[in-house]
């Protein structure tokens, strides 16, 4: 959790754990969030409840592929939500996976 701010921009600018939960200082103000447990299958589905209580469940996986890894993130459209907005939210998730990939890429270097 602590690198979610070096990749996750529409999520995180910063971090902080509080009495066993995570907060995260979000463009959409501190928002709350809750990782799937650990697990061998690369699961890596969070939870992120919104300062107005809105809770959205954010599927994400990374499954081995050769020698590096498929990172799936799926982003479905919320009720109400403008072909517009939600473009521009499929844009940003597009833009931090490339960061995520990138961090990934030097590491592996």
């Amino acid at each position: 959790m602590d690198n979610l701010p070096l990749w996750a921009s529409g999520l995180a600018k910063g971090i902080d754990q509080r009495d066993g939960k995570w907060f995260a200082d979000s463009p959409m103000g501190e928002v709350e969030v809750v990782m799937a447990p650990a697990n061998p299958f690369g699961v890596l589905d969070h939870d992120v409840t919104l300062p107005d209580g809105f809770s959205v469940r954010n599927a994400f996986r990374v499954t081995p592929c050769g020698e590096g890894c498929l990172l799936t993130f799926v982003v479905p459209r919320q009720a109400g939500v403008s072909q517009e907005n939600f473009d521009a939210d499929v844009a940003h998730v597009r833009r931090d996976l490339a960061k995520l990939k990138d961090l990934l890429e030097q590491r592996a270097s």
